[in-house]
Parts: structure tokens; C-alpha cells; sequence
């Protein structure tokens, strides 16, 4: 497939059109951010990992019924996917608490909650994408309701799934930010989901194997990252 204009760069990837008007080469970064791009960095490799444990994560999750963007791999940094109009509202669903529920709700980190929580944030890197309800979103038209339910279902299946997934290869998820898009008037997964968007924690250990080691200075970034492709692709 070859890459023709680059149509958006982000802080993690690059997007290309390809000869196909459905198609488009997603590209992977090494450049790191955090805080809302206040911090900023480089991670040897990260794009090469995000990829590969990308790409292995979106097989896994379309075998199971869910649809997502990815179609194949092209290179170690590149992968082939649909072309879908962004929902500007991404998703996180948290099983422990962390990071920014932590410090909103004064919790201990690693509280166990008692179900999990399901957020919405605007996604808008101006406004440091604020968390929102269902009702901004409607009123906002960002969605429409049936779309809304849609991508609460996905992300409540994604959950349980990449749960037990990442639990027999020790790792716990903590928590993780979906993306979803309009394909052919239907709602997908975009984007990725790698160590830069989930927090995945060692069983037993506690260890951090995911973008909190560049966000706290725990060091050892890339090993993590690296720890977290040798598990998912073994």
C-alpha cells in the first residue's frame, strides 16, 4: 500500500492517505507526552511497540466481535487501517483507582472500586480535554444518543475482554482510553491501545509497565514497554 499525503499529526502518530479513498496508513512515534503535553520526550522504540502490541490487541479484540479500525500491519512503525471520522470523545474505563481519580476523589492508588467506572472526555487538546457527561455530549452534538449507547456497550466488552486477556499474561489492567470512529455509518475502536493508553500493572509485584514510568521518572521506560510486547506476542 503506498503512503501518499500526510493528512494529521498527533502527539503519538501520523496519519497518510493511501491510493484507496477508505484506507489510511496510521504511523507510530517515539515522541512522549503527559500532563496534557506539558511534559514532553522521547521513548527509544515506543513506535515500534505500540505498533506490534497494537496491532496484536486489535486482532485479539475483532476475533472476539468487535470491530475496530485495524486491517494488517505494514511495517514495524506502520499499520494499515479504515479510514473513520473521529468521535471527539474518548473514553476511559478504570477498574482501580489512579492517576487522575486519585487526586480528584482522594483515593488511595490501587483502590479497588467497586465496579468499574465509565468516563467521557472531550477531546479537545485546547481545553486539556475536560471530562463531560452524556448530557454535554448530546447537547454539544458530538454524538447522538444510539452512538452514545454504542460506545458505552463497546467499551464495557473491551473491558472485560482486554481484562482477562492481559490477566493470563500476568498483567493487570488498571485502567485504559478508548477512541471510537464512524465507519460507513457505523461505530468502531480507532486509534490504539498500547501502553501509552492503558495503565497495566504487574500481578503480584505492583510493578508499573506503562507511560506512568515517563510520567512519575520511575525510570526504565523503555524496558517496560518492551516487557509489555515480549508478553502480549509470545
Amino acid at each position: 500500500m503506498k503512503k501518499l499525503k500526510q493528512i494529521y499529526e498527533g502527539k503519538a502518530k501520523i496519519l497518510y492517505e493511501t491510493e484507496s479513498p477508505e484506507l489510511l496508513i496510521q504511523y507510530f512515534k517515539d515522541d512522549a507526552t503527559a500532563f496534557n503535553a506539558k511534559k514532553k520526550g522521547t521513548i527509544s522504540q515506543k513506535g515500534v511497540m505500540n505498533n506490534k502490541i497494537s496491532a496484536k490487541i486489535f486482532e485479539f479484540l475483532q476475533a472476539q466481535g468487535i470491530p475496530t479500525h485495524f486491517e494488517k500491519l505494514l511495517s514495524e512503525r506502520e499499520m494499515l487501517v479504515k479510514r473513520v471520522a473521529i468521535v471527539p470523545v474518548e473514553v476511559i474505563i478504570r477498574n482501580k483507582a489512579a492517576g487522575s481519580l486519585s487526586r480528584l476523589l482522594d483515593l488511595p492508588e490501587g483502590k479497588k472500586l467497586a465496579c468499574p467506572i465509565l468516563e467521557f472526555c472531550y477531546k479537545e487538546d485546547r481545553l486539556g480535554d475536560p471530562m463531560i457527561t452524556e448530557y454535554h455530549i448530546r447537547a454539544l452534538e458530538l454524538a447522538t444518543d444510539e452512538e452514545i449507547k454504542t460506545i458505552s456497550q463497546y467499551a464495557i466488552k473491551v473491558n472485560e475482554l482486554m481484562s482477562r486477556f492481559f490477566l493470563k499474561l500476568n498483567l493487570e489492567l488498571i485502567d485504559f482510553k478508548l477512541e471510537f470512529g464512524r465507519y460507513q455509518g457505523k461505530i468502531i475502536l480507532a486509534d490504539e491501545i498500547s501502553p501509552d493508553t492503558c495503565r497495566l500493572w504487574e500481578v503480584g509485584t505492583g510493578k508499573k509497565l506503562d507511560k506512568d514510568r515517563f510520567r512519575q521518572d520511575l525510570g526504565n521506560i523503555e524496558e517496560a514497554y518492551q516487557e509489555v510486547l515480549s508478553r502480549v506476542t509470545k
